[in-house]
């Protein structure tokens, strides 16, 4: 269980995201991976989004945090959300977290978006967000890893519009992005983490493989963020306990 040096900041502030390998470790993603599979709320509480072609992908998304629940002792994590907190420079606390489900031969893009395109229309005032994506399987460009642009958080908050079932980025500037900034896949292992920007552009592509590829993103807001509308999609401000390690590992790899 590697921890995160406070000299990722200065990266995560000039790329708009950081890679930190093995931040869980293979016993606790089998375990993850395992629950999340035998998970009857989860599956029925999943909903469908399809890319402009028609390919499907599911996400299961909670505003809630459940602590007999091992996706929440990942959001509580010290790992993660004390290196949040790290990179965004401020208090955060829990804005939702959402298990991905791209399954293999039908699970579909993610067309090109920032999450703030979405979390502005929410009441938040600035773009002082950020998630961290947790691979719980092995994710490469065979099965639809994510791919971002690399410093494009720095363009600021970009219109988007409706494209299928999703909010994509306005077209002609990601096109224009694509031309000065650097396109990286993010092929990650199960327990490898990627924390990014709000304003980051980002997708992912049709997984053609064999091989699923599920993930579980944790998604932050900053306590000065706290949105101004009260009741809206996601929680207002709450402080968030943090866990430590080996309460999180307990709770993951305790018996289903």
């Amino acid at each position: 269980m590697n921890q995160v040096p406070m000299s990722l900041k200065p990266q995560f502030d000039q790329d708009g995201y950081v890679m930190c390998r093995a931040m869980f470790d293979t016993q606790e993603m089998k375990a993850l991976l395992a629950y999340a599979r035998g998970d009857r709320q989860l599956a029925a509480e999943a909903y469908v989004r399809r890319d402009a072609t028609g390919g499907e992908s599911r996400l299961a998304l909670r505003n809630d945090l459940d602590d007999q629940c091992p996706y929440t002792a990942i959001v509580r994590s010290h790992r993660v959300a004390r290196t949040m907190g790290i990179l965004l420079g401020d208090e955060i606390y829990h804005y939702h977290h959402k298990m991905m489900l791209k399954e293999p031969r039908v699970g579909g893009a993610w067309e090109w978006h920032q999450d703030y395109g979405y979390w502005y229309a929410n009441g938040c005032l600035y773009p002082d967000m950020a998630s961290c994506l947790i691979a719980v399987d092995r994710a490469t460009r065979e099965n639809g890893c994510l791919q971002v642009l690399r410093g494009s958080h720095r363009m600021g908050r970009i219109d988007h519009a409706t494209t299928g079932d999703q909010k994509g980025a306005d077209p002609v500037r990601v096109g224009e992005a694509m031309k000065r900034h650097e396109l990286v896949y993010c092929e990650m292992e199960p327990g490898d983490a990627l924390f990014f920007h709000g304003n980051l552009l980002h997708s992912s592509s049709r997984n053609d493989s064999e091989h699923p590829r599920w993930s579980l993103i944790c998604c932050y807001n900053t306590r000065h963020n706290d949105p101004y509308l009260l009741n809206g999609r996601h929680p207002n401000y709450s402080p968030l306990e943090l866990w430590p390690d080996d309460r999180v590992r307990n709770l993951l790899l305790q018996p289903v």
